[in-house]
């Protein structure tokens, strides 16, 4: 039975979808404040950690950053906020999915089997990736996939996860158009809730860290496209 960590200060809706996932054969823990909850996941190892945003103590996206600094446990954030500004939040402080309130049990099911599925999927491309994979590289910018390591001319550049994996994207596609959809799909996975403008906001925090002042960026807009990186 999967373990799923559920926290979460509404008790209404706590119960609910700990019934509900009882019901659905997983073995529920549930708290209901902040410090006590980040005590939870950092712990013990969980299957999944369904979080809430708004908790007394320390605020969901603390939680999600903090576990993130020692976990790749798969976090699916629940929260009444739904603006993009919000979502993006979420996603970049490490969630794997964002799920607004209210929502239907059937879809918060759907997200984790989804989640569970892109989990598995991970370890059976470790499997058969080789111990080392090959650096990438474009003009001077340089990616270590072993390391995670990026840089510029020498220069170290610090990346958020989700930045890392749009920019390991373009690297691997250099020199060909992508379009919004495809890197949605590709750095966010089509089941997430998340719009195409997120794709342009997350270029723009890459293009901030990437680029020098004054000079064209590394990664071109095509108009009414999408993006490329090329020489």
């Amino acid at each position: 039975m999967k373990k799923v960590l559920l926290i979460e200060d509404e008790k209404n809706m706590s119960r609910f979808i700990e019934l509900e996932l009882q019901y659905e054969r997983f073995t529920v823990t549930v708290a209901s404040e902040g410090h006590t909850g980040l005590q939870f996941a950092l712990a013990e190892d969980w299957d999944i950690i369904l979080l809430d945003i708004m908790l007394p103590g320390i605020d969901g996206l603390e939680i999600c950053r903090r576990v993130r600094s020692f976990k790749y446990t798969p976090i699916i954030m629940l929260s009444a906020r739904d603006s993009v500004s919000e979502r993006v939040s979420g996603l970049d402080c490490g969630a794997d999915d964002y799920l607004p309130k209210p929502f239907a049990i059937e879809e918060l099911l759907a997200r984790m089997r989804v989640v569970f599925r892109r989990q598995q999927d991970r370890i059976l491309i470790n499997r058969m990736d080789d111990d080392r994979q090959q650096v990438l590289s474009f003009l001077d910018l340089v990616v270590d996939p072993n390391t995670r390591r990026v840089s510029r001319a020498g220069v170290p550049i610090e990346l958020t996860k989700r930045e890392y994996d749009l920019l390991n994207v373009f690297l691997i596609n250099t020199n060909r158009v992508l379009d919004r959809e495809t890197l949605l799909d590709k750095v966010w996975g089509f089941e997430v809730a998340v719009d195409t403008n997120v794709v342009d906001v997350y270029v723009r925090y890459l293009r901030r860290k990437i680029d020098f002042p004054g000079e064209p960026s590394y990664i071109q807009t095509m108009r009414g496209i999408g993006y490329v990186m090329r020489k």
